[in-house]
C-alpha cells in the first residue's frame, strides 16, 4: 500500500476501547487517510501475511502504512500524527524511549477488556463508513 493511498488500521474488533478509538479516528480524519479492519478477519490475515517479513497475528493495534507495519505505541503515535489538530502534537512522545511507551501501552491493552468490556461479535460500520473498512 502507498503512502497517497492511505493506511489501513487493524484492530481488535470485539474490544469495546479498540471500537472506541476507531470512531475517534474516523471523526478526526476527514480526508480518509484511514481505512479499518478487524484483526480477527480473514483480511487482517491476508495483509499481515503479505508484509516482508510477515508479521504474526497480533492482539491489538497494528497500523500498515507504506509496506510496513507500526505496532503498539509507534502505531498508536503514527495515527495521532495523521489525525486534525491538535492530535499531531501527540507524536512527540516518539521521542520517549520505545521500552517506556509499550509498557504503557501494554498495560492498558491487558487490561482493556476489564476496563472497557467486550462484546460478543467484530463491530459492523454503518452504510456510509462501510467504504472505510477491509472485508
Amino acid at each position: 500500500m502507498s503512502d497517497s493511498a492511505g493506511a489501513v488500521i487493524l484492530f481488535d474488533g470485539v474490544c469495546n476501547l479498540c471500537n472506541g478509538i476507531v470512531q475517534f479516528v474516523i471523526a478526526r480524519d476527514p480526508r480518509g487517510y484511514f481505512r479499518f479492519g478487524a484483526l480477527q478477519s480473514p483480511e487482517a490475515a491476508r495483509l499481515l501475511a503479505s508484509l516482508d517479513p510477515p508479521l504474526a497475528p497480533a492482539d491489538s493495534l497494528v497500523l500498515l502504512e507504506g509496506g510496513k507495519a507500526a505496532i503498539r505505541s509507534s502505531g498508536a503515535l503514527r495515527i495521532l500524527r495523521r489525525l486534525q489538530f491538535p492530535w499531531p502534537m501527540f507524536y512527540a512522545f516518539i521521542l520517549v524511549p520505545r521500552p517506556l511507551r509499550d509498557w504503557v501501552y501494554d498495560l492498558i491493552a491487558r487490561r482493556r477488556y476489564g476496563w472497557f468490556g467486550r462484546q460478543d461479535t467484530c463491530m459492523l460500520p454503518t452504510p456510509d463508513l462501510a467504504n472505510r473498512f477491509v472485508k
